[in-house]
């Protein structure tokens, strides 16, 4: 595959930023958290400017493997991931707290696991 190195350099940040999402989530209990506390807002905000991030690196991702590389983990929607960052980039003041939750609470794992498995695989 062409861009080897630079494809895998992208998943270890990718990978470096689940973790930190999965930091900042720890303490977050309930959707309100995000909408009740200013702090709650503060976290919202990081976890979706990590997530622009992602989807931007998975949209790098594809264009340096000619979409050849994520179509192999069909796993992992990642169509939805990459659309999670268009809205959240260009319609940010109509982020859904609750689907910010939702994804941190059941689908990061899986994608987690993902991106951890390309890594050893390439």
């Amino acid at each position: 595959m062409p861009n080897t190195i630079l494809v895998k350099e992208i998943l270890e940040q990718i990978e470096t930023a689940l973790c930190t999402i999965e930091k900042r989530f720890e303490s977050v209990e309930s959707v309100d958290y995000f909408l009740d506390t200013p702090l709650g807002q503060e976290r919202l905000d990081g976890l979706c400017m990590l997530f622009i991030a992602i989807g931007e690196s998975l949209k790098n991702i594809d264009k340096l493997t000619e979409k050849k590389l994520l179509v192999k983990y069909s796993n992992i929607d990642w169509k939805a991931i990459k659309g999670l960052r268009d809205i959240l980039s260009h319609h940010y003041f109509d982020i859904n707290a609750e689907a910010i939750y939702n994804v941190c609470e059941e689908e990061l794992d899986a994608l987690h696991q993902t991106i951890n498995q390309m890594i050893t695989e390439l």
